[in-house]
């Protein structure tokens, strides 16, 4: 009887921190399994809005014939912008300030373009313009949910790896803080507004 208790109480010390190691290895795939779906998310978000401006481009282009410096602005903006999203990875913190501040730049000149377009009232009343205005609006929101939901998970995430036990087992397997996606300057802040 003595060493029936014996083998099974080995057995416990053996089986249980094997047990305890899994579940937190298992609790930090899952953690950032989440952070990386919520990144994908920006990522649809941002590509959607990208895909938006080359139409916003052409039904401003017909209004604004003598803006040619200002929409060559907001494309340029917009081909960084789209470069540095396909670079972006959450476990690089470089990529992430350059696609915030791709995107921030992007939301700049979308608002020199928005702020001339007041000057051109056929332009307003355009029926594309005002749906592509609608898109961007929903976008623009869609964005800043996905952020929300993206900066939240990575707070989970870098919170796990820096609590114990866990972060022995974090530092054992290489698992690396992830990145929030934050912006650096107060007027980078501000969204943009979309009204005509």
């Amino acid at each position: 009887m003595n060493t029936l208790v014996t083998i099974v109480v080995i057995v416990a010390i053996l089986v249980i921190p094997v047990i305890l190691v899994i579940g937190l290895y298992n609790g930090l795939v899952q953690l950032r399994n989440r952070y990386k779906n919520a990144f994908a998310q920006i990522d649809v978000q941002l590509k959607r809005r990208y895909d938006l401006i080359p139409n916003l481009v052409e039904t401003v282009k017909s209004f604004m014939q003598h803006e040619r410096e200002t929409l060559e602005a907001v494309i340029q903006a917009r081909n960084v912008a789209t470069s540095a999203r396909e670079q972006a990875s959450p476990a690089d913190g470089g990529s992430m300030q350059n696609l915030a501040s791709a995107d921030s730049g992007l939301g700049g000149a979308l608002g020199r373009l928005f702020a001339l377009s007041e000057s051109y009232p056929e332009l307003r009343s355009n029926q594309n313009m005002l749906q592509l205005q609608e898109e961007l609006t929903s976008t623009e929101s869609k964005v800043a949910f996905a952020r929300q939901a993206y900066n939240d998970a990575v707070m989970h995430f870098n919170n796990k790896l820096e609590m114990f036990p866990s972060n022995i087992i974090a530092g054992f397997f290489n698992f690396a803080p992830a990145t929030t996606f934050e912006v650096s300057d107060d007027a980078e802040r501000e969204s943009v507004v979309v009204k005509f």
